[in-house]
């Protein structure tokens, strides 16, 4: 496990005033994301921009981020930290587990504004998952890893009650979890239908990305660390998964893919890279358009190391990747990247009704706005 420092599966609808609203705001804000280089403003002086929230906490690194809409998201980090606001970031509230002072929380996923899980990562019993049911009042401790040899990096859930986490590999097979009560309960998958890792190979848990899903059984698990950097993928809600060699470099252990993105089953956005910040990062983002089979490079990539990547809501061919030196967005499916900020974030998180949230070091957290 690298101890550097999500897409959930939702339900389809059809078209609501409100999804209409948000689908006119976030065409608005692509296009002028679109329009104008990074620096420059519009007629009335205002650019589509990461608004930075004070989150009281300036030394505490998000590296968890769950946004449930425009006014409510979850962070997750160091020091055992979890806060939320209901409010558009203008207010946070610490609502940490009691005891965790010493964990460190690199995933969250969050339901609503009430029920959300999160997963501490390390070695042993470091590993752990939470849960809570009041807005973080109180919280449940509902998994505990004794297995020392294990190292849990990531969560997903395919909807409320369905979801899994991932361990590096031990005995030679990545290590599944697996939930169907919301989180309550966890189980050991058989690792019979995971494919051997290679030499060296382990999961980052840098943004809560690395271990995705889309729909009611698919998920995706982003590897680094050996000769290829990976995606393996499962049909069947982690029981059987297959391997597929991605263009991002390996062959490092702090080198691969380090964050997905799926928009649906079958489009998908991989980005990752060299962590080091003395080491440059080519050829780290790639793409798919059949479920993570194949990957493809993108043909102006990232222009460094990113750590998280997210579909924007209601479009088919744009999204947001971040990283320690900026925000790089596509609006061809991952084709191409360019930069459009040069803060720094190790995640990020968009919603249905067009907000987009982005989190990283200092406490810094951000949403976009226009």
């Amino acid at each position: 496990m690298r101890r550097m420092g999500n897409t959930r599966g939702k339900r389809r609808r059809g078209p609501t005033i409100r999804a209409v609203a948000a689908g006119a705001a976030c065409a608005a804000v692509l296009a002028a994301l679109t329009a104008v280089p990074a620096e420059a403003h519009d007629p009335d002086g205002r650019t589509p921009h990461w608004e930075l929230k004070d989150s009281g906490t300036p030394d505490v690194r998000f590296r968890g981020l769950s946004a449930v809409s425009r006014n409510t998201a979850w962070l997750a980090g160091t020091q055992g930290t979890v806060l939320r606001t209901t409010d558009g970031g203008a207010s946070w509230r610490n609502v940490s587990p009691p005891g965790a002072a010493e964990l460190q929380f690199r995933d969250v996923e969050a339901f609503d504004v009430r029920r959300a899980v999160v997963l501490a990562i390390g070695e042993g019993e470091a590993s752990r998952v939470y849960r809570t049911e009041d807005g973080g009042a109180t919280w449940t401790e509902s998994f505990r890893n004794t297995d020392a040899k294990a190292f849990y990096d990531c969560l997903t859930f395919f909807d409320h009650v369905h979801g899994l986490a991932m361990s590096d590999p031990v005995d030679g097979r990545f290590r599944i979890l697996s939930t169907a009560d919301g989180g309550r309960s966890w189980k050991v998958l058989p690792d019979k239908g995971m494919p051997a890792a290679l030499d060296g190979e382990a999961g980052f848990a840098a943004s809560g990305q690395c271990l995705v899903s889309s729909g009611p059984r698919d998920v995706w698990l982003a590897t680094g660390g050996g000769a290829r950097a990976r995606v393996l993928h499962s049909g069947d809600r982690g029981l059987t998964w297959t391997a597929s060699d991605t263009p991002i470099p390996a062959a490092d252990p702090a080198k691969g893919v380090f964050a997905l993105a799926f928009r649906d089953r079958v489009h998908g956005l991989a980005v990752g890279g060299d962590y080091r910040p003395d080491q440059s990062s080519p050829r780290a983002a790639a793409r798919t358009v059949d479920r993570g089979a194949a990957w493809r490079p993108a043909e102006a990539p990232v222009t460094a190391y990113r750590s998280g990547v997210a579909w924007l809501p209601h479009s088919r061919s744009a999204a947001l990747a971040v990283g320690p030196t900026g925000t790089d967005l596509t609006r061809d499916g991952g084709r191409t990247w360019r930069t459009v900020d040069t803060g720094s974030y190790d995640t990020v998180d968009c919603t249905p009704d067009g907000g987009c949230w982005a989190a990283g070091e200092k406490g810094r957290v951000a949403r976009l706005e226009s």
